[in-house]
């Protein structure tokens, strides 16, 4: 492993950000709970990573584990572990590096005077309530020093486990907007446990957001990726959007499939086994590069459009956006906003509640400066 033998404060040229001074601190762990998987503890010297001019609606992330045993096929974060000289496929799932003291980093350099208070995004990156966090219990950390700190912050994950940590995101929403978004796009069971086979089941995504909007908080919902001719009918994408209506789904942003290097290998081959018929379609669809050839990418705006509308999700477009009136989270990514602070209690989620006003609708797919991240 890179960070074997390092000495501490030596950063190590070329080392993923965050693991350059780990010293002989650094252990590799293994239990019985989680068979296969290997936990490689890390000393942090930095927590806040900036990201500006990515078109995102945030500049700053905060990323405490690096792989993810959620195993999505099509994850956009594997090509991240090359830089630890390990593969993108098995090893991106079961070789798992954790930050150890990324909270008491994370408050030195929110204290400093530099610090604007910008918003920070968790779960961008890999996701921050995998499985590990029931073990290592991170996220509260993290969760208290941007808002003690005055910091805005916004998660988005795949985990039922941020429901442990609801109460402690309704108190930070009397301190500073706090967002939150719930990935969701494979509403069929069988599909999700062949391409997403850590990831909480669909059932369980509905009632965390349920749970969230019953806190009085925002959450959006990412519906991506879109799978070509897999995911993307006018009837599925009908059935999930009134799912997630249902559930009290404050935004939706849809993006479809992007194969970026170092992930189609992965995605290809799953695509082999499960199904070869469309192998040669996609093949076609992305001769060209990580994103949807054009045409189908305009045919599934078309179709998306009205189904959103259908479900109150907004009538027109506005960079990838949508929000849902009066409810705080303008989209997927769960990007808070400031009418969220400074509230002296948390409103309650009313399911009969009228969106009044339209609200954006996300354009399809991703805009050129997105594609790192799917």
């Amino acid at each position: 492993m890179r960070w074997a033998g390092q000495q501490l404060d030596v950063e190590a040229p070329g080392a993923l950000p965050g693991l350059g001074s780990i010293a002989g601190l650094v252990r590799s762990v293994t239990t019985p709970e989680f068979q296969g998987v290997t936990f490689h503890e890390v000393v942090a010297r930095s927590a806040l990573n900036s990201v500006p001019g990515s078109g995102l609606p945030f500049n700053w992330t905060v990323n405490p584990y690096r792989g993810c045993t959620h195993a999505c096929r099509y994850c956009f974060a594997r090509p991240t572990h090359k830089y630890l000289e390990l593969d993108t496929g098995l090893d991106f799932d079961r070789q798992i590096v954790v930050k150890t003291n990324v909270a008491d980093v994370l408050r030195r350099e929110l204290a400093r005077p530099s610090w604007r208070g910008e918003q920070v995004a968790l779960g961008t990156n890999t996701d921050p309530y995998q499985r590990a966090e029931g073990r290592y219990q991170l996220l509260p950390g993290i969760i208290s020093a941007l808002a003690d700190s005055g910091t805005p912050l916004s998660i988005l994950t795949k985990g039922t486990l941020l429901r442990r940590d609801l109460p402690l995101l309704q108190s930070a929403a009397e301190q500073v907007p706090v967002g939150i978004g719930v990935s969701l796009a494979l509403a069929d069971e069988e599909l999700r446990r062949r391409l997403e086979p850590g990831v909480p089941s669909v059932r369980g995504r509905l009632e965390l957001i349920r749970a969230v909007r019953e806190a009085g908080l925002p959450c959006g919902v990412m519906v991506a990726p879109v799978l070509p001719w897999l995911t993307d009918s006018a009837e599925q994408l009908d059935d999930l959007f009134a799912r997630l209506a249902a559930a009290g789904a404050t935004g939706v942003t849809t993006l479809v499939l992007h194969l970026r290097p170092g992930v189609k290998p992965w995605f290809m081959k799953w695509l082999s086994e499960d199904h070869p018929d469309l192998v040669g379609r996609y093949e076609s669809l992305y001769a060209h590069g990580p994103n949807a050839a054009p045409s189908y990418r305009n045919a599934f705006e078309s179709k998306v459009r009205p189904l959103l509308e259908k479900h109150g999700f907004g009538t027109s477009s506005h960079r990838g956006v949508v929000e849902a009136s009066d409810q705080g989270s303008f989209s997927g990514w769960g990007e808070p906003t400031a009418r969220f602070r400074g509230r002296s209690s948390p409103a309650p989620f009313n399911t009969s509640t009228t969106r009044r006003h339209p609200a954006p609708v996300p354009a399809a797919t991703p805009e050129p400066d997105q594609q790192p991240l799917f």
